[in-house]
């Protein structure tokens, strides 16, 4: 049976390990997270900056670790199965994608250095609630130990991205300026987009054969 993206979850490691990547990767939107560090940093020493990335970022890897190893579990406590969670999740998705495609303007003004490395940069920036949802249905579908590990490989490699665009968000603002800052996560919000459709189609095509089924 095929999962929420189009490919068979018991076939090729390496296609596992790029839709993993490319779900997490665009959902995390790493560029998003560096343009509001950036922002919310300036004007604090090295030694700050240094530390609000550190504690931002190993607490958005440790939630998304606990998402990926708990799925299951909140399946089992709330009573629905996967396709209901791929509906939900890709309506979820959907006002993430559109809230990334027209953000608010006054959004993430708090500058408290003791705050902002839990928000807005740990949540919802690197762990929200899409990545979240995308990380369980990740691990939904991994069907072996090796497909587990990618998606625990897939959540580290997103997060150092974040890091990495953090710690050098200057350098990469003055390369790529103000108006790559700007398109970058509106490219982002079009893959995210159209992840969230998928979601919803192959949770619904899942759905259909309950629909449908008349008892004899």
């Amino acid at each position: 049976m095929r999962g929420w993206t189009g490919l068979d979850p018991t076939g090729n490691i390496l296609e596992f390990f790029l839709v993993a990547m490319a779900s997490i990767i665009a959902i995390m939107n790493p560029a998003s997270t560096a343009a509001v560090y950036a922002v919310l940093t300036n004007g604090m020493t090295e030694k700050e900056k240094a530390k609000v990335a550190h504690q931002s970022m190993k607490i958005g890897a440790l939630v998304l670790l606990f998402f990926a190893i708990t799925g299951q579990l909140v399946f089992a406590i709330f009573g629905f199965d996967i396709p209901a969670f791929r509906i939900a999740g890709g309506i979820l998705l959907i006002t993430v994608a559109l809230g990334m495609l027209f953000p608010k303007n006054n959004e993430f003004k708090d500058k408290d250095m003791e705050n902002i490395s839990i928000v807005p940069l740990a949540f919802p920036m690197t762990c929200g609630p899409g990545t979240i949802t995308t990380v369980i249905l990740l691990a939904a579908e991994a069907t072996n130990v090796f497909q587990t590990l990618i998606v625990f490989i897939a959540i580290f490699i997103g997060v150092f991205l974040s890091y990495v665009g953090m710690k050098y968000s200057p350098q990469i603002f003055n390369v790529i300026g103000e108006e790559g800052f700007k398109v970058i996560p509106k490219l982002m919000a079009i893959i995210v987009l159209a992840i969230a459709v998928q979601f919803i189609i192959n949770g619904i095509i899942e759905v259909m054969p309950q629909i449908l089924h008349i008892p004899g």
